[in-house]
């Protein structure tokens, strides 16, 4: 069991996504740092992928905008080794299994480990799938993190069983972005989780306000915001982390 039961240890979790590079590696530093220093109990490092699917324009734009500045995988496994120094919450990547592939699965994930990653979210890997990547995590101890969505059904107690670090439940159909409202029956996903499951579960897409954060903790073990947060670092820059870090404070505030 990896480090990520730590963010779930003392209530409801607050989980930020950044995307690494956007504008650049400093900023990103500096806004993980200032999300820590909030109140985020567990970080969703993106990795910037040319063809991110799962991701609405907000996200697009933040890849679109690393990838420009130069940013690689090799510069942010760097990245992170210096992160680690003082950064000891869990900490995820986010990205494609192209990403992976590309860089030879056993190096990724060895390295993962090696830099003290805790977990990896494929969001286009689908579940039956995932033994190309799943025998190579637990060889290294990185827990490969299953997504349910709305469209589950019947499959969500076989990926609940076979779940590791947390479960990721998607709120709404379509790609990732602000939602003025969830009207998914997340309610009856969480119960069949944990009906099957004893690892926690956060959820994710749409998520902007502290009163749907305070909503959907209060249904799950968390709240994952992404969209938002890339957001505010589209609209201030290198002026990010003081803004990013208000943000988490108010959302974390909004769950305890």
């Amino acid at each position: 069991m990896s480090n990520i039961k730590n963010a779930f240890a003392d209530g409801k979790a607050f989980i930020p996504f950044v995307t690494c590079g956007d504008p650049d590696l400093e900023t990103t530093a500096a806004v993980v740092r200032a999300a820590v220093a909030n109140g985020a109990d567990l970080i969703e490092l993106g990795i910037p992928f040319s063809d991110p699917t799962a991701e609405g324009p907000v996200i697009q734009e933040a890849n679109l905008r690393a990838l420009k500045g130069g940013v690689t995988t090799d510069k942010i496994f760097s990245f992170v080794r210096e992160l680690r120094q003082d950064v000891k919450i869990p900490l995820v990547f986010m990205t494609y299994a192209n990403v992976v592939f590309s860089y030879g699965a056993d190096k990724f994930i060895s390295t993962c480990r090696e830099i003290g990653i805790d977990g990896l979210i494929l969001p286009d890997l689908p579940f039956e799938e995932k033994d190309e990547f799943l025998p190579v995590c637990r060889k290294y101890g990185v827990d490969l993190i299953s997504m349910i969505a709305p469209t589950s059904n019947d499959r969500i107690a076989m990926i609940a069983r076979e779940a590791e670090g947390f479960i990721y439940i998607v709120s709404s159909l379509g790609v990732t972005g602000m939602r003025s409202e969830i009207k998914t029956d997340l309610a009856g996903i969480v119960k069949a989780v944990r009906a099957n499951s004893s690892v926690p579960c956060a959820i994710g897409f749409g998520i902007s306000t502290p009163e749907q954060a305070r909503r959907m903790a209060g249904i799950a073990d968390g709240a994952i915001v992404g969209s938002a947060i890339v957001k505010l670092i589209g609209k201030y820059g290198k002026d990010a982390p003081e803004h990013v870090g208000a943000y988490v404070k108010e959302m974390k505030d909004a769950i305890r």
